[in-house]
């Protein structure tokens, strides 16, 4: 099973592998997830800013924080996957690559969408210790798809 705490950088360096220039998802959930580590003055680094007068609470940059975010992204995308929701699914699998490559692991991992992604899914949960709904299933299989 793999580590996170090993694998985490520092924020500044996780914000260069999240890479969100050359990879952004369709409606910038990935920039938003990114986002909840930054301070206020910072989140104009991936284009985003805050409504005038809210307030801002930056979590704790740590390999916790991080690991429950990433168990909830995989757990959302394992969902929309297995619900066939198109565009959510997507959307989560954008999140999760980048993830991956914030970890600086993207590369080990398949680039299946089969399935809306399940194969991904999978993978991850498997080799992060997380839920894995499918069970011994590769997420490739017909059951799965929509067709």
């Amino acid at each position: 099973m793999r580590d996170v705490a090993a694998l985490l950088p520092s924020l500044d360096e996780a914000l260069e592998r999240a890479d969100l220039v050359n990879h952004s998802t369709l409606d910038r959930r990935d920039a938003t997830r990114l986002a909840a580590w930054l301070p206020a003055e910072r989140l104009t680094e991936l284009g985003l800013t805050l409504k005038e007068g809210a307030t801002w609470e930056p979590l704790e940059w740590s390999p916790e924080t991080f690991r429950e975010q990433f168990a909830s992204d995989v757990a959302f995308g394992f969902k929309k996957a297995l619900n066939q929701r198109g565009i959510s699914a997507s959307i989560m699998y954008e999140v999760v690559e980048m993830w991956l490559r914030v970890l600086g692991v993207r590369d080990q991992f398949t680039h299946s969408y089969a399935q809306y992604g399940l194969p991904l899914f999978k993978q991850v949960a498997v080799e992060f210790g997380l839920p894995n709904p499918i069970g011994d299933d590769t997420g490739t299989e017909r059951e799965y798809a929509d067709y």
